[in-house]
């Protein structure tokens, strides 16, 4: 029995199946087979039930896989505390990103990141859709919103402030709209997600909330493309300062109703458990905090936002 033998032996666990375990770990159907039979021969016992349709784990194999996994859990921990020591940094990042950030600001700095070690690999899933860590095959995940889900583990990121904003092109054809009800003479570029479409934006005032229903002629479930429309002057969009940073600074967009409050948002960067969390995932959480928090320096200094709107 080799120790990648056990490897095998909990995809196959995992997937219910040798073909599916063997595909996942690029392997031959009939190497993951014999690997089984490794295992099963030096235990004296068969860990899966297998019939012509379905595969599962037997009794020996409920008690066995569990402890066979916290074996490999110890030993790539060990392995990983003697990377550390050594201060060397390798294998693979694979990391979710939100279109609009991971394109624009987060792979730059992953590029930078990489620079500084060179012997890792980038995976980079781009969707701004709620990712399954285990069926998108991801470690880390770079998101807006805390974490609702109570089997995760995350690092807040920063305080990110919301701005309704514009380009001065629009602007000048349409005029600025100066409170809430002058948004329905507007063109709302609107973002959708998962099939529901965010119309109906909320803004505070002296303690009041005022809710306008939106409509406009372009949605999209891509924020990047809710960001190219408004700079190139398609209409108004609400969106993270982060996500229109660039714009914002050199004055292609610009904040409007700037005496109305949006909600704020958080950056959180979130891995499926504690184990999961290596000395890469906070090296890349330390990166994520000075650039954003740099990002948002430039803002306040600018006069875009409020220092009281990034302060925790």
């Amino acid at each position: 029995m080799l120790l990648e033998d056990l490897v095998v032996i909990l995809k196959v666990a995992e997937f219910r199946s040798i073909t599916g375990a063997a595909t996942h770990l690029n392997m031959r159907t009939a190497t993951a087979s014999a690997a089984v039979k490794r295992v099963e021969q030096s235990l004296a016992c068969e860990l899966f039930v297998r019939t012509t349709r379905h595969l599962r784990l037997s009794p020996a194999g409920e008690r066995y896989l569990p402890q066979c996994a916290q074996a490999l859990q110890v030993l790539e921990q060990a392995k990983q505390s003697m990377k550390d020591e050594q201060g060397i940094l390798d294998g693979e990042l694979r990391i979710a990103l939100s279109s609009d950030l991971g394109r624009n600001l987060v792979i730059p700095w992953l590029d930078q990141f990489m620079q500084s070690y060179p012997l890792l690999k980038l995976s980079a899933n781009i969707s701004d859709s709620r990712i399954d860590f285990y069926r998108d095959s991801v470690d880390m995940a770079l998101r807006y919103g805390s974490p609702s889900e109570a089997n995760v583990y995350g690092f807040k990121i920063c305080k990110v402030p919301r701005l309704l904003c514009a380009s001065p092109s629009y602007l000048e054809s349409c005029g600025a709209p100066t409170q809430p009800n002058e948004l329905k003479q507007h063109n709302a570029l609107l973002y959708k997600l998962y099939d529901l479409t965010q119309d109906e934006w909320q803004f505070h005032k002296n303690g009041a909330v005022h809710k306008v229903k939106l409509s406009g002629n372009r949605s999209s479930n891509d924020g990047d493309l809710v960001r190219r429309w408004c700079v190139a002057g398609k209409g108004v969009a609400l969106k993270s300062c982060l996500d229109m940073s660039h714009e914002l600074l050199s004055g292609e967009v610009v904040p409007i109703m700037t005496d109305y409050w949006v909600e704020p948002t958080e950056l959180w960067l979130v891995c499926p458990s504690r184990q999961s969390i290596t000395s890469s995932v906070r090296l890349l959480r330390d990166e994520f905090r000075h650039h954003t928090q740099e990002l948002l320096s430039q803002l306040v200094a600018s006069g875009i936002i409020e220092q009281r709107s990034v302060d925790d």
